[in-house]
């Protein structure tokens, strides 16, 4: 991941919000009517991008992974920032490739996270 971060210091701007602004911004800027729990739109220099996540969303895909909103709000941030830094998910290999640079983002034995459940309440939470 490092290697795909512009030389020097960058930042990302992010942005909790409601369903119904994901859903405008997704119609807007990718032609898709319908909410969506987290969007990234690319910047230029040293700003990398804007992350958009629907605080809606991740309190009800915390509720149906089982852990808590803080946890899923991790998840979807690495995600964003994932594609800040060029990756997708469009074909099986990139879901696959996203989802192992997601566990190592968040630290498999610290947060339960793992690529094939999610993230998962730890045993010791």
């Amino acid at each position: 991941m490092a290697a795909r971060l512009p030389v020097g210091p960058v930042d990302v701007a992010v942005r909790i919000t409601s369903s119904a602004e994901l859903r405008e911004l997704n119609r807007t800027f990718a032609g898709e009517d319908h909410t969506t729990d987290v969007l990234s739109f690319a910047g230029d220099g040293y700003h990398l991008g804007d992350i958009a996540i629907s605080w809606p969303m991740v309190e009800e895909q915390a509720a149906t992974q089982g852990h808590g909103p803080k946890q899923e709000l991790a998840v979807l941030l690495v995600h964003g920032f994932l594609h800040l830094l060029g990756w997708d998910h469009g074909t099986r290999e990139e879901r696959d490739e996203m989802g192992r640079l997601a566990q190592l983002a968040l630290g498999a034995h610290r947060s339960g996270y793992t690529r094939n459940e999610g993230l998962r309440r730890s045993p010791r939470a």
